[in-house]
């Protein structure tokens, strides 16, 4: 398994792209969950690893690090969420390369990067990409994305790339 890692090289390679199921089109997820909620992130991913396997997977660093090392899905790794990762992820949203993100927040532990969590949830709000911020929404949204109910998000696709102008 090849491991992307953005903490070194932070372009994304057109290369990476994994299988879309058959008549679906391929998402792009941010996986991302802070310490005490990383076990509950990984137990959560090999759970729907079926499902997530015909996306693209992106993370912020242990948290796609750890979802690797139990799984045989492929996450593209930003930094650490404090060092930056979640701007990173942020970005993707701000130009609409975000489809899906499942954020596991640990609403009970204060956060020295809260300001860069708001912005991120913000521009999930301004942007209008789905957010689940706790493994039930996750559920929701991971059972939606199986059955194809994110086939909207194709038309935003479609119209980024010029296909339906």
């Amino acid at each position: 398994m090849k491991k992307r890692d953005c903490e070194m090289d932070c372009e994304i390679d057109s290369s990476y792209h994994s299988n879309p199921q058959p008549g679906g089109i391929q998402m792009n997820i941010a996986l991302i969950a802070h310490d005490r909620k990383k076990d509950e992130m990984v137990n959560f991913v090999i759970a729907y690893e079926h499902v997530f396997m015909h996306h693209r997977l992106f993370g912020t660093g242990t948290t796609g690090l750890r979802i690797m090392e139990q799984t045989k899905l492929e996450v593209y790794r930003f930094m650490s969420g404090p060092l930056g990762g979640d701007q990173q992820i942020g970005a993707m949203v701000a130009t609409n390369e975000m489809d899906l993100i499942i954020f596991l927040r640990d609403p009970l532990m204060a956060q020295p990067h809260e300001p860069d969590i708001t912005a991120l949830l913000r521009l999930c709000d301004v942007q209008g990409i789905p957010v689940a911020t706790s493994v039930a929404t996750a559920e929701i949204l991971t059972k939606a994305l199986d059955r194809g109910d994110f086939a909207w998000r194709d038309v935003v696709h479609k119209y980024k790339s010029g296909e339906g102008s």
